[in-house]
């Protein structure tokens, strides 16, 4: 059973199709690098759910902090990249540094300071490989409520009404529940 970012890294480290995956991202060399959300919080809720097969995920989200190359047209270049490395991976990768203009939010510091700011505290989460082979977790908010399968909004989220209805929408389109039965939500 999963407790701890520790059990987190060695469910990842286990998993080769999620080691290729981050292997291959890795070998962009994108500065301040992450594979976030999804690609992490659905591996911990399919162990939680003891599921068999790993639960499709609509895409693995690479995002990297790059404020001197803005243009969106180097992120569809490396996806390409990466579908070359990878075909079958659904990749999307975005520049944190120029997404806070798409959120209409003040710029964001680093690819981390980005993640904290995700709507919900179980996508506030990345996984990555260091150039000497460690493997790494960012969990800006904790892990308690991924682990404990509660979504909620992250503080930052918290702090606006106009915020919160995204987090609100979301929830609602996402559906996780659908997938994942034990999944509880806070709507503060």
């Amino acid at each position: 059973m999963l407790k701890s970012e520790q059990d987190i890294l060695k469910v990842i480290q286990n998993d080769s199709e999620m080691m290729a995956i981050i292997n291959a991202a890795q070998t962009m060399q994108l500065p301040d690098w992450w594979i976030c959300a999804g690609f992490v919080r659905s591996k911990i809720w399919d162990v939680l759910h003891e599921f068999k097969e790993p639960t499709i995920i609509d895409d693995v989200d690479v995002v990297y902090f790059d404020p001197n190359n803005l243009e969106e047209s180097i992120e569809k270049d490396y996806e390409q990249r990466l579908k070359k490395l990878m075909p079958s991976v659904p990749w999307s990768v975005k520049n944190e540094a120029r997404m806070h203009h798409i959120n209409n939010l003040e710029p964001y510091k680093s690819t981390v300071d980005a993640i904290a700011k995700f709507p919900e505290t179980v996508t506030s989460l990345g996984v990555k490989r260091t150039e000497d082979g460690e493997i790494l977790l960012v969990c800006p908010h904790g892990v308690t409520d991924v682990l404990s399968l509660t979504v909620r909004p992250t503080p930052f989220f918290k702090q606006s009404e106009d915020r919160m209805k995204i987090y609100h929408s979301r929830i609602h389109k996402k559906n996780w529940k659908s997938k994942w039965y034990k999944v509880t939500y806070f709507t503060e």
